[in-house]
Parts: C-alpha cells; structure tokens; sequence
C-alpha cells in the first residue's frame, strides 16, 4: 500500500521505518526536511510538502506535537486536505484532546476522505518491532480499513468509539506513567541517606509492588542515571510528558473536574526542564528529584 508519514520525530520515524520493512510504499515529510533523509536512505520517497504527499497515497499516518502542528499541516493551501484525493483514508496519531481529533474528522469526512485516530501506547522500541498498543477512534468501516496498517505497528489494535475516545484513552493511560516516574523519584529520596547501591535499590523496587511495568522494562535506564550515568537518547522527554500533563490537566478541567496529582506532577517536570533536564527521558526524573528534593 503507498502510505504517506508526516512528522518524523522519534515516533514518526520508526512508524515509517516499521511500514518499510513490513513491504509498504512509503513517502515521508517533515517541517525539518533533514529527518526525512535517513528513511530516504531507506528507499522512502520525500515529498515536497503536505499536500503533494497526500496527492501520492492511499492512507496518510500523521503523527505530530500538538493541536498547532495538526492545523499547519493538514489546512493551508499546501496542507493534507488541500492536496488529498476522495477516499484517502487518514490514521492521527498524535497525543492531542479529544475535540481536537473530533473537529478534524469532520474536516476530513467534509473533504472527501476518511479518518481514524489511533493515538498509541510504546515508544520508539515497540514501534520498530510492531507491538505498539493502538486506541483507535472512528466509524467502523474506516477503522476496518485502517486495521491492515495499523496491525503492522501494533500487538494489539483496540476500536474504542467515535473520534476522540481514542485521545481520551490515550491520555488516560498516559497519566499512571508520568505520575510514577515522580513517585519513584520521591521514594528513591527517601533512601537516598543509605548510600546504597543505585542498581541494588531499584532492583528491590522492581521486585516489590513498587515496580510497575515501565521499572521492570527500563530498571537498567533507572539504575544508571541515579549512579549519575547517561540514559542515552530519550525515548520519551520530560518536555512531552510536560505536554501531555498540561493536555490531560485542560482535558478533566473542561469535563469539570480536577487532575491534583497530575498539577503537582507537572509543577516537578516544570522545575526539571528549568533546570535543563527538559530533553533527557521521563524515566530520569527520579534521578532528577533525588538530587534536588530539598532536605
């Protein structure tokens, strides 16, 4: 299938890698047109803007930073919906509210195409390997259509309503993380005195009910940066989980209600980018806060 990517972050980029090696045509753009030349190296085809790469595909994935980044690509003179042609089935995936993918649905549908939101859980690991988790939102038949695509991504693939209850999951199980990141931070200060071993103490929460998924799967990251050693290339920055807090924190104000935890959380991952800690990954924030909790 010829399948257009645009935005070619970390995510965005191991999306269309995965859809290469699975067989796919693939064309690819970014704002940054030197993103795009490593999948070009990789027999992807570069388009020249938006439009010309919706005009070339049968389905469009976009994944992109926020509600800003959607508008600029998808309208405009250039933008997706100008150059797309009737039937074009479009896949956004970006963490965003839920009335932003509602309102672009309708965009589409009104210009002859198809949309599906399929925000998804994973990182850049789970993409490359095809086992994201993808919470699609949208009309039964274009989702239908959209499972030959997504499955090549994702382990799972869950339909879970209309558009926008995709975005509405997806914040949701985005919200556990990121909070407990800062709870590990905050417990790790709390043994900080004992001058133990880092590898030794996150090893025994991983081994307890203070290990989630995340510690079990990224233990070795953890250990490393609380003995002051790189993690490496982030795989998701405290910069994004900052957007995400900030999009879940306006989400559950709108519904009438409040997000404490998250307002707290977010107070923190503020400090930690202030601090210059805003493109290392999340999972260092309780090295971040084990440093710098005060006394």
């Amino acid at each position: 299938m010829a399948i257009g990517v645009a935005g070619l972050g970390r995510m965005g980029a191991a999306i269309a890698k995965r859809l290469l090696e699975t067989g796919h045509e693939v064309a690819v753009w970014n704002r940054s047109p030197e993103k795009a030349q490593p999948l070009a190296a990789l027999g992807a085809r570069v388009a020249e803007s938006p439009a010309a790469l919706a005009g070339a595909a049968e389905a469009v994935i976009t994944i992109l930073t926020d509600s800003a980044a959607i508008e600029a690509v998808y309208g405009g003179p250039e933008g997706l919906l100008a150059g797309a042609k009737p039937g074009t089935l479009f896949i956004e995936m970006s963490t965003v509210r839920p009335e932003v993918e509602i309102a672009l649905a309708a965009r589409v549908a009104a210009a002859g195409g198809e949309f599906v939101e399929c925000p998804v859980g994973g990182t850049v690991g789970p993409a490359l390997q095809g086992k994201l988790l993808g919470l699609a939102g949208g009309e039964a038949g274009a989702v239908a259509r959209a499972r030959r695509i997504l499955e090549a991504l994702c382990r799972r693939v869950e339909h879970i309503g209309p558009a926008g209850a995709g975005a509405s999951m997806k914040l949701a199980i985005n919200l556990p993380l990121v909070l407990y990141w800062q709870g590990l931070g905050e417990a790790m200060a709390l043994v900080r005195h004992l001058g133990a071993d880092p590898a030794l103490l996150v090893d025994i929460f991983a081994d307890s009910s203070g290990g989630s998924n995340a510690l079990k799967s990224r233990a070795g990251v953890v250990a490393k940066v609380m003995a002051g050693e790189s993690a490496g290339p982030a795989t998701f920055d405290m910069d994004g989980m900052r957007k995400d807090l900030r999009t879940m924190i306006e989400e559950a104000r709108a519904r009438g209600f409040g997000l404490p935890l998250a307002e707290r959380a977010l107070a923190v991952y503020d400090e930690a980018s202030a601090a210059g800690w805003g493109k290392v990954d999340g999972a260092e924030i309780p090295a971040f806060w084990a440093r710098h909790a005060k006394p």
